[in-house]
């Protein structure tokens, strides 16, 4: 994505089902978890980098012990960071007593974040304060080991209004109106109301307190907790929690809109937000990872017993589709054979739009994210060429020249890396006129491959958000190379919405499709569409959410997708381009034959898969007329 935006936190999760000696046997070291939960978040590093946690539980600790560690750092190597300030913790073993390090009881006992339940988090902050108290895991502490509770999570809510006022009716007094606050609070609270149950239940039996608390360790109910816990929660999450006496649980919303998978064998039960990450870590094939459905928790229990349980209602699944298009690694094998077919679809497109002038024609890509479609793009250009030779050969075998069948034999796509990203320039500048300028030499550009107006380049991105790296440096710079035309072919549809799911998408403003839109409408003597679709919108925020509608959709209604992407093409083309510029998007069918298990399309085509979705497309519309920056959750 050339416009980069920050996004979908990442989660990793691991228990181990053995005691911690058999580990250290059967690898070598008692280390074996910490180390695992440091490959688990390192091959998901793509998904945070605001900061990083990790927080581990020891089992069966005796009283007066600690048994919970936790560590955060926004480091700009926060993982890296993270575990350096733990492995610290051995070196003076290492050097002094070696062969302490072999002793995995001593090491529990004694050193700290030597435990069977591990947990990272990775963020990326989408709105609001970046400092080390925003960094999950999120600790709840109590005296009552049943009653500590840790969470870390991938999600956003839309409705934390009100979400809170359910805690302030519940007598609580959150210190923070966000939702990781609300989530782990409510939680919380509900875990305590079943300590309670379970404390009140056995006590009428005649057991002791410590038989109680044995009891209620063995006894609690996370599926429950878990129900009561998310009954009203609107939003998509993939959130994972540790009780303090070591059961856990890893949950996904009921759209499966956040991603969420797990391995588990008699070792090990290890889950985290991207596939390829567990495969990676733990050398497992694709097919033994598996993903968590929607409305279910992953739940493990202290005495290693693990099950999928519903917690809310399973509805229709919209997995985001953006994880296919740009957010997710690309090497899960299914998004990898996704990204290739957003590529290989777009040929339409752009065949019509060179004429088929294959010849005459420079293909390349501009974000390294956009590399697998572009490879997508040219395997189908190479399968086209070779029907239009067979179609050739077969209509006109006994009236081609030697000089027609050779120029026909060596048809290819003429591929060519022309934009490189300069890693090393940093636009540190804050005034506006000097940043501009040096965003305009991020990248850098390979000189003598394109015929002065002669050749067509045509340059692929994964997705299209705000339009300005476009228009401020990468338009500017391929335009030194003097083609006849560029176009500018994004694998994704245009963005339209805001999202709210866990993506720094919320500001309509700030979309050039919106953009383009409200200029075409002006331009056309149709303002009276934006007054109107205001009022709808302003007057919709009085309504529960489960009644409205999204009014946003009226700004788009009149136009073609082909009217908004010349608009746009009009907007992010710099005055003193010399070449022609055109601007691609794939269409929405297309995005849903390449990626048919991830529907969510909310960005593209505002159909929310949650009640809040709406709510918060038309108070974005509101706030983008009011002039208030404010974001619309």
């Amino acid at each position: 994505m050339s416009d980069q935006i920050k996004h979908e936190c990442g989660i990793a999760f691991i228990r181990l089902l053995k005691p911690l000696s058999y580990y250290q046997e059967k690898y070598g070291t008692a280390l074996y978890g910490l180390n695992k939960l440091y490959l688990l978040m390192e091959k998901q590093h793509n998904r945070g980098q605001d900061g990083a946690g990790i927080a581990t539980i020891k089992l069966d600790v005796k009283p007066g012990h600690r048994y919970i560690s936790r560590y955060r750092s926004m480091a700009q190597n926060a993982v890296a960071d993270i575990f350096g300030y733990v492995h610290n913790k051995f070196v003076d073993i290492q050097n002094d007593t070696p062969e302490l390090m072999q002793d995995a009881e001593w090491l529990k006992q004694n050193v700290s974040f030597i435990g069977e339940v591990l947990l990272g988090h990775l963020r990326y902050g989408t709105h609001g304060k970046n400092s080390i108290e925003n960094c999950h895991p999120f600790l709840r502490q109590n005296n009552w080991m049943t009653r500590n509770l840790v969470i870390a999570g991938n999600f956003n809510m839309t409705n934390v209004d009100e979400l809170l006022e359910q805690l302030y009716e519940l007598g609580q007094h959150p210190k923070e109106q966000a939702d990781t606050v609300t989530v782990l609070e409510k939680i919380g609270h509900f875990l305590d109301d079943e300590n309670q149950e379970l404390f009140d239940t056995y006590k009428k039996e005649g057991l002791s307190n410590v038989e109680i608390t044995h009891k209620i360790s063995e006894n609690l109910n996370i599926a429950h907790i878990l129900r009561r816990s998310a009954k009203t929660w609107d939003g998509g999450y993939a959130i994972s929690g540790i009780v303090g006496n070591g059961d856990a649980f890893v949950l996904r919303d009921p759209s499966g809109i956040r991603p969420a998978y797990f391995y588990q064998d008699d070792e090990i039960v290890v889950a985290a937000s991207e596939r390829p990450a567990i495969q990676t870590a733990f050398n497992v094939g694709f097919n033994e990872v598996q993903e968590i459905k929607p409305g279910h928790a992953l739940i493990v229990k202290k005495n290693g017993t693990v099950t999928q349980e519903i917690f809310r209602e399973p509805q229709e699944k919209r997995a985001c589709s953006f994880e296919r298009i740009y957010f997710s690694r690309g090497s899960d094998a299914a998004i990898y054979r996704e990204r290739k077919q957003l590529g290989r679809l777009l040929i339409d497109q752009i065949l019509k739009s060179v004429n088929s002038d294959l010849k005459n024609t420079v293909f390349s890509f501009i974000p390294n994210t956009a590399e697998i479609s572009f490879y997508g793009l040219v395997e189908g250009l190479h399968k086209y060429i070779k029907k239009v030779q067979k179609d050739t050969l077969i209509g006109r075998k006994d009236a081609l020249s030697d000089q027609e069948l050779d120029e026909l034999l060596s048809m290819a796509p003429r591929v060519e890396k022309l934009a490189i990203k300069d890693v090393k320039l940093r636009t540190f500048i804050t005034a506006d006129a000097d940043r501009k300028e040096m965003v305009a030499h991020v990248y850098d550009t390979t000189y003598g491959v394109i015929k002065n107006d002669v050749d067509t380049l045509v340059a692929v991105d994964d997705s299209i958000v705000r339009g300005t790296t476009l228009k401020q440096s990468i338009i500017k710079i391929i335009d030194r190379l003097h083609p006849k035309k560029i176009i500018i072919v994004s694998s994704a549809p245009q963005i339209r919405y805001p999202d709210c799911y866990g993506i720094d998408m919320s500001k309509l403003g700030q979309f050039v499709a919106f953009e383009a839109a409200i200029q075409l409408l002006k331009a056309r003597g149709m303002e009276n569409i934006i007054d109107e679709v205001y009022v709808k919108c302003k007057a919709s925020l009085l309504l529960p959410k489960e009644e409205i509608i999204n009014h946003v959709k009226d700004i788009y209604r009149p136009f073609t997708q082909e009217e908004i992407s010349a608009q746009i093409t009009k907007i992010i083309t710099p005055k003193d381009t010399i070449a022609e510029v055109e601007v691609i998007y794939q269409t929405l069918d297309n995005l849903h034959i390449a990626c048919p298990e991830h529907t969510g399309d909310w960005y593209f085509s505002g159909n929310y898969p949650t009640p809040g979705g709406n709510r918060v497309v038309n108070k974005a519309f509101v706030n983008w007329r009011e002039g208030s920056d404010q974001r619309a959750y």
